[in-house]
């Protein structure tokens, strides 16, 4: 009975299945923020999401019963697991904060399939490198916003006044959100050659640093691809001989005995 529910829980069939009842209940969980919908068929819509959650109870239950303490072994099991506990939990009117973390079951999306999967996995690989990089970034905003605060906070109080309110305005820059005609341009008319300190800074941090972000994480999703396509062509090399030594034995069992 365990091999039948293994294969039935692994089958492709079933995992598009259960992807369909994720979207689907995220829809649901859309439709329950509108007044106007649950005024009309809040009855209808609550008992789909319950009939959702049962289907994932009973996946969960499933996957239980076949993998056991393998289960726990997996860390998107795990995920999978505290997603569905969280939408068990009682939802009573203080807890309208945990009631709205039920939408995260949407996040089962990701468990479900591998690209993203992969995704995630690669960016959590990152994560090390990162920090360098991370702290190579704060180094170089403490370092400017001690430096614009300095020269611009007496002018401009509300972008460069103090060290925090110059991290934030710097921020901003980065990110180039408005920075020119909102910041910058304002700060020219007071101190004209101020684009000597505002555009290499851009340079280092949105075109530079950022994309060594950007470049660190590439490469760490390529290497978990990498692995995983290891990992197949091993599987299947061992399968392929596995299924060798057994036609062996079978024609050592056929060949004429002396």
């Amino acid at each position: 009975m365990i091999t039948s529910l293994k294969r039935f829980i692994e089958a492709p069939a079933t995992v598009n299945f259960i992807l369909s009842v994720i979207l689907f209940n995220a829809a649901l969980l859309g439709m329950e923020t509108s007044p106007t919908l649950m005024s009309k068929a809040g009855a209808i819509i609550l008992i789909l999401d319950s009939l959702c959650l049962t289907i994932f109870v009973i996946e969960i239950t499933i996957k239980l019963l076949v993998y056991r303490v393998s289960f726990f072994k997996t860390g998107w099991n795990l995920f999978d697991l505290v997603i569905v506990a969280i939408a068990l939990l009682p939802f009573g009117q203080g807890l309208s904060v945990l009631r709205a973390l039920r939408v995260l079951r949407l996040l089962r999306v990701v468990s479900v399939s591998p690209s993203l999967r992969r995704v995630v996995e690669g960016f959590i690989a990152a994560l090390p490198g990162m920090g360098s990089v991370v702290i190579l970034m704060s180094l170089i905003f403490y370092v400017s916003s001690v430096i614009a605060t300095k020269i611009f906070g007496h002018a401009h109080p509300e972008f460069f006044g103090s060290l925090g309110g110059s991290a934030y305005s710097l921020f901003q820059i980065m990110t180039l959100e408005s920075w020119s005609m909102a910041i910058v341009r304002p700060v020219m008319e007071v101190h004209a050659y101020a684009w000597v300190f505002f555009i290499p800074f851009i340079l280092v941090t949105t075109f530079s640093v950022v994309n060594l972000l950007v470049g660190l994480i590439v490469n760490s999703m390529q290497d978990v691809g990498n692995k995983e396509a290891a990992g197949e062509t091993t599987d299947y090399r061992d399968d392929v001989l596995v299924r060798l030594g057994a036609i062996e034995k079978q024609l050592d069992a056929l060949a004429p005995k002396d």
